[in-house]
């Protein structure tokens, strides 16, 4: 079994995703609701939006799709992505790209648990957690 995040987004899904392909690496792979053969059955101020966008790298999937226009939406709460990095120059990447234009929750820095840690909020509005138990680079 694998657990595979699926967030949801106000219509930006394809720009998040976008970024995260830089920052993550992998495969995207997306479908707009105009390319779904239903698209007939969906409003036309959707078809722009996004069905359903994947996010492959490695054993990793992150998956989204954007809401319907007028659809109560509050972003994501309550959940975090964790990312596990094997040493802290992966960590140092991933915490200043994932932050740009976001919000620092905490720091990276070193705990009892982590070489490095670190939560953040994303400019999406997307909170992640960067932890590198131990750095393969150095032991």
């Amino acid at each position: 079994m694998k657990l595979n995040p699926y967030l949801n987004f106000d219509g930006n899904s394809e720009e998040a995703f976008t970024f995260y392909a830089q920052v993550l690496g992998g495969k995207l792979e997306l479908m707009r609701f105009a390319d779904s053969p239903e698209a007939n059955n969906f409003p036309e101020e959707i078809h722009r939006r996004v069905m359903h966008v994947s996010l492959t790298s490695g054993d990793m999937v992150l998956m989204a799709s954007d809401t319907f226009p007028g659809e109560p939406y509050e972003g994501v709460k309550g959940c975090s992505i964790c990312l596990q990095v094997g040493n802290v120059p992966e960590a140092e990447r991933l915490f200043s790209e994932l932050s740009a234009g976001g919000q620092v929750v905490m720091p990276l820095q070193q705990t009892f648990w982590a070489t490095r840690f670190a939560v953040l909020t994303d400019k999406f509005g997307i909170s992640w957690l960067i932890n590198c138990e131990v750095d393969s680079q150095t032991g």
